[in-house]
């Protein structure tokens, strides 16, 4: 530890902010408390800006031109004259995005101008909700599957959720040069401001993940933050704890980072941000400094990722911090109070759907998905995928005459999970010259592997009536087209015509070609009497031999294993009685 505080100091008067690395990615520092609050934005998925009729859509694709006139209206551009329009149609994916967060919507609801003069902002003040904002009042549950650190679940407070105006887009160019596209100007955004509650780095991520996640369930927002629809803002501090590990005297000074586009540059930025801060009041008590918390400025920071692996990010200082008296928070006189309707909220409540953790219970449940593939379902293909799961598990069970089979169902997330992934990762190349070959999967979990042929493949499978090779054959060649969807060939058809299925050899053949395969084997065996560790790998040898002497195409690996280790037990019996 005092190794630790020697080298905080040093980097504090070097003027370093430390980030997380393979030495200092723990989440608590002995003898501190850190303390975080977020606030998080996120574009609200809507056709029409926040206060204009210009389109939101494809905007930043290759098929829209930055400034392009049907992207950008007037007032967009602040010219003179032209006046804000609110699009009342925004107001249904920002009570969606409230409700998902357990908050009250507000029956009336004001907009404010918040005043700064930058380039990314036109009109000189961004219109947000200050005073009284959409919502107020929530909370979200944190658990540890959820990936934060410790053992027991966590709430944080929600305070407010309140509807603003995004910036124009700023595009660094060479020469110190800044193009600017406003066709980013006055997109929706909803922003959430979380109570400070949190006091770990990887916690703090996990909430702006859960976020995320929430505000996809329920349809409030167009993307997350791997394609620029959510950013999170951190504000971190820390104090001193006493021997019991309680604070000692009030919250420290808060910093705020800005703009974190990446979950684990939320968890490294804070780590980096709390270690700046600790070096920075261990160095002003080592020079007698007479109060070292106050060298911890209340500013505004930016974040610098690590270039290359085994460096270090660090915060890095934007400007200082404004408060409420520096914005001039006053009334926009161009907008009128936003009067929300309680049936409204009411019917938005009971059209939510299933929340993130409920259907991750019920995959865990009721499908017997371990935590770790259910959350990767949910998450791929904007959740696609685990529609697309859904749609193959009703099929296979449709076909094998039995439902709440879970070997079944997870026999099933085992396909979808790896070897869906799989075709593009391996095969692509092999009939497409581009290389960029992917499954296609749509919201509504459609793909081009469609969801019959997939449950022909399985059911067979699943029944032993196909081997484990056969059925990825199969499977790529309907990736490919060349088996089932529009081509009239079925997976079934398919297997008839190439004589595809599995004959399997009887168990008593499987015995009989066990016993031989231990012939001769006597040294082998010995290892199996009585072991310390289990000789899997000599197992692993016998049973090889039995496939090799078998006939081929005819024998299962695991009921080749079954039968050896069964004839193993009676070889040890035997011997163990002599």
């Amino acid at each position: 530890m005092k190794e630790e505080a020697k080298a905080r100091k040093a980097q504090a008067r070097a003027g370093v902010a430390p980030a997380a690395s393979a030495t200092n990615r723990d989440q608590t520092v002995p003898g501190w408390e850190l303390t975080v609050g977020i606030e998080i934005h996120a574009q609200l998925n809507t056709a029409q800006k926040l206060f204009s009729a210009a389109a939101t859509e494809s905007h930043g694709t290759q098929d829209v031109e930055p400034n392009d006139s049907s992207h950008v209206a007037f007032f967009d551009m602040a010219l003179p004259g032209a006046q804000p329009i609110f699009q009342s149609a925004t107001l249904v994916p920002a009570i969606r995005a409230a409700l998902a967060l357990h908050c009250n919507v507000q029956p009336v609801s004001r907009f404010d101008r918040k005043h700064y003069f930058h380039w990314d902002q036109p009109a000189g003040y961004q219109i947000t909700q200050y005073y009284e904002p959409l919502a107020r009042g929530g909370y979200v549950e944190l658990l540890p599957r959820d990936g934060i650190f410790g053992d027991s679940p966590v709430r944080v407070d929600i305070v407010q959720v309140q509807m603003e105006q995004d910036t124009a887009k700023t595009l660094a160019q060479p020469g110190d040069v800044h193009w600017l596209d406003f066709g980013r100007v006055g997109m929706p955004l909803v922003e959430i401001i979380t109570a400070p509650q949190l006091h770990h780095p990887a916690t703090a991520a996990a909430l702006v993940r859960k976020i995320q996640a929430l505000l996809h369930a329920v349809d409030a927002c167009t993307s997350g933050m791997e394609a620029g629809g959510l950013r999170a803002d951190v504000n971190v501090s820390v104090r001193r704890t006493d021997a019991e590990g309680k604070p000692i005297g009030p919250l420290g000074v808060r910093t705020e980072i800005k703009n974190l586009n990446s979950f684990r540059a939320v968890e490294d930025a804070i780590i980096a941000e709390r270690n700046r801060q600790i070096a920075a009041i261990d160095a002003a008590e080592a020079s007698g400094h007479p109060d070292p918390a106050s060298v911890i400025e209340s500013e505004t920071r930016g974040w610098t990722p690590p270039s290359g692996a085994g460096e270090s990010g660090q915060t890095h200082r934007l400007r200082g911090k404004e408060g409420a008296v520096d914005y001039r928070y006053m009334p926009d006189p161009d907008l009128g109070p936003v009067v929300i309707d309680e049936g409204l909220v009411r019917y938005l409540g009971l059209t939510l759907g299933v929340s993130p953790d409920e259907e991750l219970d019920r995959l865990i449940e009721e499908y017997g998905l371990t935590s770790i593939d259910a959350a990767a379902l949910m998450a791929l293909d904007g959740g696609g995928r685990a529609q697309y799961y859904y749609d193959v598990v009703d099929a296979v069970e449709e076909r094998l005459g039995a439902s709440g089979d879970v070997g079944a169902r997870a026999f099933v997330a085992n396909w979808v999970l790896h070897q869906l992934g799989k075709l593009t990762a391996e095969k692509a190349a092999s009939f497409d010259d581009s290389g960029v070959v992917s499954l296609g999967m749509t919201p509504e979990g459609r793909c081009k592997v469609p969801v019959d042929s997939l449950a022909d493949i399985l059911t067979f499978r699943y029944q032993g009536r196909i081997t484990a090779g056969v059925a990825k054959d199969l499977l790529f060649a309907v990736f490919r087209g060349d088996v089932g969807g529009d081509n009239g060939t079925s997976v079934e058809q398919a297997i008839e015509e190439a004589n595809l299925w599995f004959d399997e050899i009887t168990p008593a053949e499987y015995q009989a070609l066990a016993e031989e395969a231990l012939e001769g084997e006597a040294k082998t065996l010995k290892l199996f009497l009585s072991p310390k560790k289990y000789p899997q790998g000599k197992l692993q040898y016998l049973v090889g031999k039995l496939l090799r002497m078998g006939p081929e195409g005819r024998m299962d690996p695991q009921n080749a294993e079954a039968a050896v280790r069964a004839a193993i037990e009676r070889w040890v019996e035997e011997n163990k009685m002599s």
